[in-house]
């Protein structure tokens, strides 16, 4: 009886609908935890970049060394290193073309760093929405194909004279597998989604504080100009 309620035999034996949802979940768990393990990888290199890159900066060297550096490998760069390129980048050029205009100097650095901010948030969230969904959905997917399957085999058994508990649980136990299959697809999706987002939030204040930073040193630097 055991071998007979082995979870290969019961998927065997399920309906072809119960069978498409059950590979269908499968699928979605495979996705999920192929963008958990690459998002966690993605967010822990960022993690270190950001932080080696703000020891160089903080490190007292003069920005414009700093930008030759970075500018070096600028098709490399990410996170921090990428809004410090983007946004020293736009106020040297601004500078040179407005030095009576120091406002519109940071306006424009500014803007240059949002930007960047922005895609930099864009791209560490990448996929992230599908670990949401399928957390959302999953569960509600398996429950259909259990219903879809206790139904059948309910309907079968109306064309029994004498039903038994033996011919009533295999299909049972094979519709039961769809809910199994999607909460084994829904849990890692919701807890990793928000570990992953957690994180994200955390690079996004660390990207924040340090364009605030920056531009105030920016800010002393175009204005004490202006004044020399």
């Amino acid at each position: 009886m055991a071998a007979d309620l082995s979870i290969l035999d019961l998927f065997l034996q399920s309906g072809p609908l119960v069978q498409v949802i059950l590979v269908g979940l499968l699928l979605m768990s495979i996705m999920s935890w192929t963008i958990i393990i690459r998002r966690t990888q993605v967010l822990s290199e960022a993690k270190r970049r950001a932080a080696r890159f703000e020891d160089r900066f903080w490190s007292g060297v003069d920005l414009s060394q700093l930008y030759h550096e970075v500018q070096a490998r600028k098709d490399d760069l990410t996170g921090t290193e990428k809004i410090f390129y983007n946004g020293f980048k736009e106020f040297a050029r601004l500078h040179r073309n407005n030095e009576k205009q120091p406002a519109a100097v940071m306006e424009g650095a500014t803007r240059a760093m949002r930007v960047s901010l922005s895609k930099e948030i864009d791209e560490l969230e990448s996929n992230l929405p599908f670990l949401a969904t399928v957390g959302s959905v999953s569960p509600y997917i398996g429950l259909f194909g259990t219903v879809w399957g206790i139904m059948n085999a309910f309907i079968a058994l109306g064309a029994v004279k004498q039903a038994t508990l033996a011919m009533v649980a295999p299909g049972i136990a094979e519709s039961l597998i769809a809910t199994a299959m999607g909460l084994i697809a829904a849990i890692p999706a919701v807890t990793f989604f928000n570990r992953l987002t957690n994180k994200v939030e955390k690079l996004e204040h660390n990207y924040v504080t340090f364009m605030d930073e920056f531009s105030s040193i920016l800010h002393r630097q175009v204005f004490a100009a202006k004044e020399g």
